[in-house]
């Protein structure tokens, strides 16, 4: 098993266990891939839900040019839904998750 493999199971779990959703195993390997090398970084593979600049650059990066959405509150909005439902306390909030967690939350999937 490759190590990205073996990352997307590790998705898969917290999926599972932390947050309670079945995951589209094609969608997580698509949405992983997408997020390039970062996953393999222990800092990148992370979001930081407290830091607000990480949350703008999560905005701009991955919902706006990733995804295609316009700037509006409601953008901001479904961040704050995601990392609540990720859990706030939850230390690591995997990057490949949350963009997941996102994507289904826009209804965003035809992008991958």
């Amino acid at each position: 098993m490759s190590k990205r493999d073996e990352l997307i199971e590790k998705y898969a779990s917290d999926l599972k266990n932390k947050i309670g959703v079945t995951p589209d195993m094609d969608l997580l390997t698509k949405v992983t891939i997408g997020c390039g090398p970062s996953i393999y970084n222990r800092d990148a593979s992370t979001v930081s839900g407290s830091d607000e600049k990480e949350l703008e650059t999560v905005k701009n990066n991955f919902l706006i040019k990733k995804l295609g959405l316009s700037d509006s509150p409601k953008l901001m909005e479904g961040i704050n839904s995601v990392i609540e439902k990720y859990g706030s306390s939850e230390r690591n909030k995997y990057r490949a998750v949350v963009y997941y967690l996102l994507t289904k939350h826009f209804g965003k999937e035809s992008i991958y």
